[in-house]
């Protein structure tokens, strides 16, 4: 029964997927939030364990400043962003960290982790489909999305190898492409 559960969530991480890079998120609606309240829900998740991911302690700065901005929180970024998580937890069992900034009118996240790195040749590749290094069928499909996904909002990802080990993973996301319309986004 377990090999079974976990097969019928590998296929709908799959189809979720799938449906993410068409523009879709499946079986989800988008809400009414805050920046400062979507981040700590994401957290919050992962902290729970609610999901079953890995224990890793999950260490959040919370640099975003005020004022805090009302947003349409989209499932997909909410996924992604777990995505990323859940990434660096997979190379750092024991700690993974998540900064959230202000700069430039974006809501800027870095995920790090302790883990061993990027290889080179997946920092030279990163974001295209099914390059991966953990050897699963299928593996390499979060960091498309992440960058796709992002892509869409008018932002970006990109990786880096820290000097004293471990990678972060930076997204920035125009917070015009989240902010209610009629309210503004003031920078720092």
């Amino acid at each position: 029964l377990a090999d079974m559960e976990a097969a019928v969530q590998r296929c709908k991480a799959i189809v979720s997927s799938i449906l993410m890079a068409a523009g879709e998120a499946r079986g989800t609606v988008t809400e009414f939030t805050s920046v400062r309240a979507f981040l700590q829900a994401i957290v919050a998740e992962w902290r729970s364990n609610a999901t079953g991911r890995m224990p890793a302690e999950l260490a959040f700065a919370d640099h975003f400043g005020e004022p805090d901005v009302p947003i349409i929180a989209d499932p997909a970024l909410r996924q992604v962003i777990g995505n990323a998580i859940d990434n660096a937890a997979e190379a750092s069992p024991e700690w993974v960290g998540l900064t959230a900034l202000r700069a430039r009118g974006q809501l800027v996240l870095e995920v790090a982790d302790h883990g061993p790195g990027f290889d080179p040749a997946m920092l030279q590749s990163f974001g295209r489909p099914y390059h991966s290094t953990k050897g699963r069928a299928g593996g390499g499909v979060g960091l498309f999305l992440l960058v796709n996904v992002l892509r869409k909002m008018g932002g970006a990802a990109s990786a880096r190898n820290n000097p004293e080990g471990g990678a972060t993973v930076r997204m920035e996301i125009p917070l015009a492409a989240l902010a209610l319309p009629g309210h503004g986004v003031a920078d720092e």
